[in-house]
């Protein structure tokens, strides 16, 4: 009922938005490694075979290619699959399907073929999964035209963007990280879709803009909160959407701050937020009061060790310290 909410996590509500999906259209199933009896890697998928059966709730080979393919074909052909690809890394066996394929097909028919399928896959460090399953590779899905990138960071988000996206025309791949999958919140009952572009402002404030997604999107809040301690006012942007980039919503924020410090877990060569401090200086230098600061992981494979993970990847303490620097100069 309106007004209503329930305590859930972050994977609890990936879970409540496939089992919407399901519910609400019939030409929609899920398909991975793992996704049914066993209720998928993450747990994302739990109990959801039972309820839905072989037909809609797909295990397949282990193989990315083969299956992401296959998604492609059930979407030109009219279904509404969701594939799901244990970890970004994995992605890369499929990355012709989807950069090839996926990507380019409207394109290459002169609008005549639509590829409406959903791609989600676990990203990111902070599991102890070493190199081959912790990195975090958006920026190379959002270099590519055809195709729209999410990270949805919120139980909102991860609650509402998939409904968006089984609903766009388009291929649409969603990273969620694999860190926010325990947190806990309170959602609406009730809750709905979301839009998958625009960027959102999570914190208000006026010294310095911290511009961050995903996983980053805490520490980056948690970031703000000491700083406010210290008297400093930061603004917090949640990215929400890789591409489109909302630039509008970042130059504002700068245009009001006139500092700004992106933070980004991907390695900081060739980093989405190498791209974002491009589009700040290209739409609002005359409003910078200092070079804009980046955040990024060590360029390094992440590291199995504990310790040797947490240096590796963005840390508050991190995100402190850039914005003191970029408040000094």
């Amino acid at each position: 009922m309106s007004g209503q909410t329930i305590h859930t996590t972050y994977r609890g509500a990936v879970r409540a938005a496939i089992r919407d999906a399901l519910d609400r259209d019939e030409r929609v199933f899920l398909m991975g490694e793992d996704v049914g009896r066993y209720g998928g890697c993450y747990a994302v998928s739990k109990g959801l075979y039972d309820d839905y059966g072989p037909e809609r709730i797909r295990d397949t080979p282990l193989s990315e290619c083969g299956f992401t393919g296959a998604g492609i074909g059930a979407a030109m052909g009219g279904m509404r699959p969701i594939v799901e690809i244990m970890t970004v890394n994995f992605s890369l066996l499929a990355l012709d399907q989807i950069v090839n394929n996926a990507a380019t097909l409207r394109h290459m028919s002169g609008g005549q073929l639509s590829v409406p399928v959903v791609i989600r896959m676990a990203t990111g460090a902070g599991k102890q999964l070493a190199a081959q399953h912790s990195h975090s590779l958006e920026a190379w899905y959002a270099h590519v035209p055809g195709l729209k990138v999410a990270a949805p960071a919120t139980l909102e988000d991860a609650r509402g963007m998939l409904w968006s996206a089984l609903e766009d025309p388009d291929p649409v791949v969603l990273f969620e990280h694999v860190m926010l999958y325990n947190r806990e919140g309170d959602l609406a009952a009730d809750a709905g879709p979301v839009p998958i572009t625009g960027a959102a402002v999570r914190r208000e404030g006026t010294d310095v803009s911290l511009i961050t997604y995903g996983g980053c999107l805490f520490k980056t809040l948690d970031a703000a909160e000491a700083l406010a301690a210290d008297g400093i006012s930061a603004e917090v942007i949640d990215l929400r959407s890789l591409r489109p980039l909302d630039d509008a919503t970042v130059v504002a924020s700068v245009a009001k701050t006139h500092r700004a410090v992106v933070i980004d877990e991907g390695w900081r060569t060739g980093s989405l937020a190498a791209e974002v401090s491009a589009r700040i200086m290209e739409q609002a230098f005359w409003e910078l009061d200092a070079p804009v600061g980046r955040v990024c992981s060590t360029e390094v494979p992440i590291p199995y060790p504990k310790h040797l993970e947490d240096a590796a990847v963005p840390q508050a303490p991190d995100i402190i310290a850039a914005a003191k620097t970029a408040l000094a100069r």
